[in-house]
C-alpha cells in the first residue's frame, strides 16, 4: 500500500501529468524541452522529474550537460493504468 501512495501523490500534480503526457507522446525529451512544452519552469520541471524517478515512473539518462528523462519501462501496474488514461 506505501507503494501505491506514493505513485498516487506522484501523480497529483497537474505539472507531473502534463510532464508524463508530453513524455508519453515524445518517448524522449531533456529537462529544458519538457519545460518549454509544459510552460513550467526548469527548476520546478526537475523537481517534478525528481519525484516521478523516485516513484519508478519515468528513467533518466545524462548525455553530455543534459538530463533526458523517458517514461520507464517495467511500470508498477498502478502507474500504468494512471498513465493510459493521460
Amino acid at each position: 500500500m506505501k507503494k501505491l501512495e506514493k505513485i498516487l501523490k506522484a501523480f497529483s500534480n497537474i505539472s507531473r501529468l502534463k510532464i508524463v503526457r508530453y513524455l508519453k507522446a515524445n518517448k524522449f525529451a531533456s529537462v529544458i524541452n519538457i519545460s518549454r512544452n509544459t510552460k513550467c519552469s526548469y527548476k520546478a520541471t526537475s523537481k517534478h522529474l525528481s519525484i516521478l524517478f523516485h516513484v519508478d515512473v519515468v528513467d533518466r539518462q545524462q548525455s553530455m550537460y543534459e538530463m533526458h528523462y523517458r517514461i520507464a519501462d517495467g511500470l508498477d501496474p498502478a502507474a500504468q493504468v494512471i498513465i493510459d488514461l493521460i
